[in-house]
């Protein structure tokens, strides 16, 4: 490698897709949550590893994800990763509605429900 070898990009990885073990319904719902994407890093969630698991029932979904935690004792930080989050949970919502999900709900890693649309039941009251 020359000088400026250091500089060059390396080769793109192919993209992996949805292991082929799973339900064909999850595997859908993975492959529409790549067009999702991180604001900040400009890559899809399920490719940068942000979604970790998924439970879909006929018309009702559950994202769960890793949301990276900023800094504590940086309060700009902290608002610039509340807005992303914030983003991202809002492209999930709406990317998922779109499909024709009638009740999305998405939680963090600790399980927490971080937002969610539809009634309890599925319907969307519309």
């Amino acid at each position: 490698m020359g000088l400026l070898g250091i500089f060059k990009r390396p080769a793109k990885k192919p993209k992996k897709g949805p292991r082929e073990d799973l339900p064909p319904e999850v595997r859908r719902v993975v492959e529409v949550l790549r067009s999702v994407k991180d604001p900040e890093t400009g890559l899809d969630i399920v490719d940068e590893g942000l979604l970790y698991g998924l439970t879909v029932e006929e018309s009702r979904v559950q994202v769960f994800l890793l949301m990276a935690r900023s800094t504590p004792e940086c309060h700009f930080c902290q608002a610039i990763a509340i807005n992303v989050q914030r983003k991202i949970l809002r492209d999930i919502v709406e990317t998922l509605r779109k499909e024709g999900f009638k009740r999305v709900e998405v939680y963090n890693e600790l399980g927490l429900l971080l937002e969610e649309w539809g009634d309890k039941d599925g319907s969307t009251g519309a």
